[in-house]
């Protein structure tokens, strides 16, 4: 084991051991039920100088999967915003004018990996699931990228990459389970300067951050966050101002899947009821469709007859005038020609009787000589 993993280990257990035997209320906290050996991290604020180291950390480790920032890690302006993780980045550093306070107090942002996670009882597919050794995992594989996980979270956690068109994920940190199975710290808590992250067993953290608040009272509010809030989460919090003004909410001690079964069985069974609905609907709509098709196929075709046999009878009917005209034209061009050759007739005769009238007048005149 790493030299450095295996002193801050060390120091955590034998801190651990030493106040189980002198701390009464640090030895009165139960281990979880579920996952007794659980591992997690303490984040102190009184120690964090918003260095952004651990986001430095993070990317590097995670390089394969989180793209380079859009401003380098030592430009601290960023701080003057208020951020959240998303599909870039898997932790932020906010930084956060406490009134009263001189100077600001930072505070680290990922999964919290919750004991009970609300993710996880969302997640249909299981896609996330909650591990022995405390990270809360994701399985792109499984992921039908409902976003449930994200509607969950009472931390505002998951990201969902609404880019990524042909595989869209939901990204989320996972406190480098991978290499926690190999014995190595999580990249965030390698990575801090100051020693205001602690990886270690959940419940030795809870018994560090007691004696830090019992030997500096004047440096913390009484209260660690994440021991009780939705029923525990394993990245525990300690700072010198209340946690509200460092933007955590106040949550119940319950469990959040416990507060939400019922919705979840009610999405379960609109889940289950959905698909025959929509497979009905479905069938109707395809069948109406197909009688409105066989309609239009059946007006379509009357249309088309009835064109044809209207241009049938426009036909038969010119044909028939067609006829009718050409008859009275052939009568009328036989009648002229008729009328024609009977007065070319009686011209003629008319002529020849002229002549005759003529010649006897003639003779007469002739005689009488």
């Amino acid at each position: 084991m790493h030299r450095r993993i295996f002193l801050s280990l060390l120091s955590v257990a034998g801190l651990a051991a030493l106040l189980d035997a002198g701390d009464g209320q640090a030895a009165s906290t139960p281990p979880s039920d579920k996952y007794p050996d659980a591992f997690g991290v303490l984040h102190d604020s009184a120690r964090c100088i918003g260095c952004r180291k651990c986001e430095a950390g993070c990317r590097a480790r995670h390089a394969d999967l989180l793209p380079e920032p859009d401003k380098p890690f030592d430009d601290l302006s960023v701080l003057e915003k208020k951020r959240r993780t998303d599909y870039r980045c898997y932790t932020v550093v906010n930084k956060y004018t406490v009134k009263g306070r001189e100077t600001p107090v930072f505070r680290k942002i990922q999964c919290n990996h919750c004991l009970e996670p609300a993710c996880v009882s969302a997640c249909f597919v299981k896609a996330l699931t909650k591990t022995e050794q405390g990270p809360v995992v994701y399985n792109p594989g499984l992921c039908v990228g409902c976003r449930y996980c994200m509607v969950a979270c009472p931390f505002y956690i998951p990201a969902y990459d609404y880019g990524g068109v042909l595989n869209p994920l939901v990204y989320k940190c996972d406190m480098c389970a991978p290499f926690i199975a190999k014995g190595e710290l999580p990249a965030c808590v390698e990575s801090c300067p100051k020693e205001a992250l602690n990886f270690g067993k959940r419940n030795d953290l809870l018994r560090l951050a007691r004696e830090r608040m019992r030997t500096h009272p004047a440096r913390y509010v009484p209260h660690i966050y994440g021991e009780k809030e939705a029923g525990g989460t394993s990245w525990l919090y300690i700072a010198p101002t209340a946690h509200t003004a460092l933007g955590q909410q106040e949550l119940g001690a319950s469990p959040l899947p416990q507060r939400s079964a019922g919705i979840m069985e009610a999405a379960c069974m609109t889940a289950g009821i959905a698909p025959v609905l929509l497979g009905g609907a479905y069938l109707v709509r395809r069948r109406r469709d197909e009688i409105a098709a066989s309609e239009r196929e059946a007006a379509v075709k009357e249309a088309v007859d009835n064109a044809a046999a209207e241009t049938a009878a426009k036909l038969k009917t010119a044909a028939e005038e067609a006829a009718k005209d050409k008859e009275t034209a052939i009568a009328r061009e036989v009648k002229k020609a008729r009328e024609e050759t009977l007065g070319e007739i009686q011209a003629q005769t008319a002529a020849a009787g002229d002549s005759g009238g003529n010649a006897s007048e003639a003779k007469t005149e002739e005689d009488a000589r």
